[in-house]
């Protein structure tokens, strides 16, 4: 499926948008009985839609108790780390809205290394898992690096298992817990949320006719049902029209 472009004027612009499409098809698998899975992601962008989501939510009706959140990837460190994902997300949105079936990663106090950490969450997605996601979010690093699956990494050619332990991770800190390409593309919607021009080459590395995964994971993730590019004018830039 040919993946969609929707732009915005700026990062703020951007956040809303996706703020409100969240919500809204969050109101519309809990209309059809459903308990949506979705993915959360890290970075500037993400927490700037997940601000946008805790304003917006007490009028949109979703029911929180009744959302499953995932992480794409998370940082191996201590559990109060201020570079955990999960941290950054409770602060931002999810302590607000009474979010309660939240799964993370092991930190290190939870577990005793990055490989068993990586083990009990594919362990927790199996057991609590619905096999796919209905909404996976993803940032976009300006390499072309998805969740913490980089450029030539050997992360990038695991296809046996949903979670792999990264222990040489080119950006700080160099211990992670990240999210299969084999996982990742097991979702109805994947949402890429990506801002600024500092985004711009891999976005449109991303979204070129030719190109590789190895060198631009990015590509290696779609949608079954839709696969989203939610850009602003910066991260847009070096693309055509």
């Amino acid at each position: 499926m040919t993946p969609e472009t929707r732009r915005h004027d700026d990062a703020e612009s951007l956040a809303s948008a996706i703020a409100a499409a969240l919500l809204a098809r969050l109101v519309a698998l809990q209309a059809d009985g459903r308990e949506p899975q979705v993915a959360l992601t890290g970075g500037t962008i993400a927490d700037a839609v997940h601000r946008e989501v805790a304003r917006l939510s007490p009028a949109s009706g979703v029911d929180w108790t009744r959302v499953v959140l995932w992480f794409g990837d998370e940082r191996f460190v201590a559990a109060d780390s201020p570079d955990r994902n999960v941290g950054q997300a409770r602060a931002a949105f999810l302590d607000a809205v009474g979010a309660t079936q939240v799964h993370t990663v092991p930190s290190t106090d939870d577990a005793g290394s990055v490989e068993e950490a990586a083990s009990s969450y594919a362990d927790t997605l199996r057991s609590h898992g619905s096999g796919s996601f209905d909404v996976l979010m993803l940032g976009v690093g300006p390499d072309g690096h998805v969740a913490s699956l980089f450029p030539g990494h050997p992360a990038l050619e695991v296809g046996d298992a949903d979670a792999v332990a990264v222990t040489d991770s080119p950006k700080p800190p160099p211990e992670r817990v990240s999210l299969t390409l084999a996982r990742l593309n097991r979702a109805d919607a994947v949402w890429f949320l990506a801002s600024g021009e500092g985004k711009a080459e891999a976005v449109a590395r991303a979204l070129a006719v030719t190109g590789t995964v190895d060198e631009t994971p990015a590509r290696g993730v779609r949608g079954g049902a839709e696969t989203v590019w939610w850009l602003d004018a910066g991260s847009a830039s070096q693309l055509p029209g």
